[in-house]
Formats: C-alpha cells, structure tokens, sequence
C-alpha cells in the first residue's frame, strides 16, 4: 500500500465487500474509512462509512456493535447538520437495541427520535414550496 492510503478506493472495496455478503471485512473497512474521512475533514462520508459498518455488524448479528457504530453516525451527523441522516441512523440503532432485547433503550431512543422530529417540522402555515409564490 502506498504511503497515504485512498479513502475513495478503500470506500469502493468496502462497498464491494459488502455487497458480495462479506460483512466483518466490509466493516472492518468502513470503519477505517470512516476514520479517513473524518480526518481529511469530510464529516458526512465520516458518518455515512459508520453507518455502513453498523449495517454491516446488524446483518452479521453484533447488534451492540450495530447500535455504538449507527450511534456514532448519528452522533457525527447531528454535529454536522445532517439532521435526516442522523435521523435514520438513531432508527437504526433503536432496532439494533429491539434485537438485544433493551426495552428501556428502546423507549429512549422512541422519545428522542420523537423529539426530533417535532423538532424538525415546519412551522405551522409555511410551506417548503409553492409554484404560486
């Protein structure tokens, strides 16, 4: 491997990894792409490469490893701004806890993505778009 390794190659083969059902490899990768990203400042491909590795731990039955990897991809996506990301990724990790069994998390995890997403409405009377307007 050359000195400076390629996230975006790394990232590929990951995703190749993935896709050919080999989940522990593609995880092992996302995560150190992930760390990749995050150090050449490009935050979103961070969070989406953590997303990925927890996609990878839930197919492969490590649901605490999925729930702490899509709690890092959440984590990151809300520092960010990436508010329907982060979204998703606490979703993810609500189920993640469903399959270990974490009730309490779960209603945890249930409020705050609740929250959240009140937050995120719109007001009331203002509308995103209008061919009107």
């Amino acid at each position: 491997m050359s000195m400076k390794e390629d996230p975006i190659k790394l990232h590929k083969e990951a995703m190749a990894l993935m896709e050919n059902g080999k989940y522990s490899e593609a995880r092992d990768l996302f995560v150190k792409v992930a760390d990749l990203y995050y150090k050449g400042q490009n935050y979103f491909g961070s969070a989406e490469m953590n997303y990925k590795a927890a996609e990878c731990s839930f197919a492969l039955k490590e649901y605490q490893k999925a729930v702490e990897l899509f709690t890092k991809s959440a984590d990151a996506s809300f520092n960010k701004g990436f508010e329907r990301y982060g979204l998703s990724a606490l979703e993810n990790a609500r189920d993640s806890q469903k399959a270990l069994g974490n009730t309490k998390e779960v209603e945890e995890l249930d409020k705050k993505i609740a929250e959240l997403k009140k937050k995120n409405e719109e007001p009331e009377g203002e509308s995103s778009f209008s061919v009107f307007s």
